[in-house]
């Protein structure tokens, strides 16, 4: 389709519009009935034959009305001239409803709970991945004559722990000023940063004290770069199945299955990371899934205010979605999400 063609847009904007909100195939009647597109029936007509040629539009069955395909659902998404805001109330909502959390599993369990409840479909969150998150406190405890506990706080909130077994027995009075050097040196930096300050950490201290340096460092680094600690957290998985499924054309099995596969919707998050937009739209087969190929996946990044993503969240629904305002509940959550990681 050409990319002046603002016409047949307009008309294939109001056939996604129609179906969305109707469920029904959409014919060049019901067009002139309720939108003024100002051209006469005949153009229209004309226009929808042309939308089908292109494979924006297909006819189910026999019907005489037409429902948007893939590619017209892109077409659609790619002209959206704006994402509509919510509403006030919502919005309040929305910040009084995570503001009230405790931790991050509080923040994470709110978020998705919030989502699914404002799309009516299923809400997706991703942990804050370590590899991404900035330190904001690395805490070391003796635990013993040769242990030593090392908790790291994440900006995001995430608390991980694992033990240190030394060779040598601790000093205290080095594990002190180890502690405050430390935290000096990693505060605000995440793990692509740790490299820079390992030597000027290890000349801080004697030869002696440095087998200390260099264990409690290398368990920083191996822990920011677990990537088996990645998981998501899903809800309104009930929200598919309502109403008999009609939106999908086969048994909504296949679906669930998918969603249940926490690897598939980690590459997929993965992958839509990558996009430079602001909310990423996946429809059909573009999710490169047969579980999903009668799904759409809206999702954009979340972090602590400082501009950069450390996770995503997004909402997955059938293609006969209400794309402008699954987009703007994802953004709207993510935003109110970062706000509250950063508070």
């Amino acid at each position: 389709m050409a990319q002046n063609d603002d016409r047949r847009v307009a008309v294939l904007r109001a056939i996604v519009e129609d179906y969305v909100a109707t469920r029904e195939p959409v014919g060049s009647r019901a067009l002139v009935e309720r939108h003024a597109l100002g051209v006469s029936p005949a153009t229209i007509r004309n226009d929808m034959a042309a939308l089908e040629d292109g494979g924006y539009i297909a006819q189910p069955h026999t019907s005489a009305g037409r429902v948007p395909t893939d590619k017209g659902y892109r077409l659609f998404v790619d002209r959206l001239d704006d994402i509509k805001p919510l509403s006030g109330p919502e919005r309040r909502a929305i910040a009084a409803f995570l503001e009230d959390a405790v931790d991050l599993d509080d923040v994470v369990d709110r978020s998705v709970r919030l989502l699914a409840q404002l799309t009516h479909q299923v809400a997706v969150v991703q942990y804050p991945s370590l590899r991404r998150s900035a330190l904001r406190h690395v805490e070391l405890v003796a635990v013993g004559a040769r242990h030593l506990l090392v908790v790291l706080i994440t900006r995001t909130g995430r608390v991980e722990q694992r033990t240190v077994e030394l060779e040598a027995p601790l000093d205290e009075l080095v594990v002190t000023q180890l502690r405050a050097r430390l935290n000096v040196a990693v505060a605000g930096r995440v793990l692509a940063d740790l490299g820079t300050v390992r030597e000027d950490l290890r000349q801080a201290f004697p030869p002696a004290d440095r087998p200390l340096v260099d264990a409690v460092l290398a368990v920083v680094e191996e822990t920011l770069a677990l990537e088996g600690e990645e998981r998501i957290v899903l809800a309104g998985t009930a929200n598919l199945a309502r109403g008999g499924s009609p939106d999908f054309g086969r048994s909504l099995g296949p679906v669930l299955e998918a969603l249940e596969e926490q690897v598939v919707l980690l590459r997929l998050l993965s992958d839509m990371a990558e996009d430079e937009a602001t909310v990423t739209v996946r429809i059909g087969r573009e999710n490169q899934h047969e579980g999903l190929v009668e799904t759409s996946f809206v999702t954009t990044g979340y972090g602590t205010g400082d501009g950069s993503a450390v996770a995503r969240i997004g909402s997955v629904g059938p293609l006969r979605m209400d794309y402008p305002g699954t987009m703007a509940a994802v953004r709207a959550v993510a935003r109110y999400l970062s706000r509250t990681l950063a508070g």
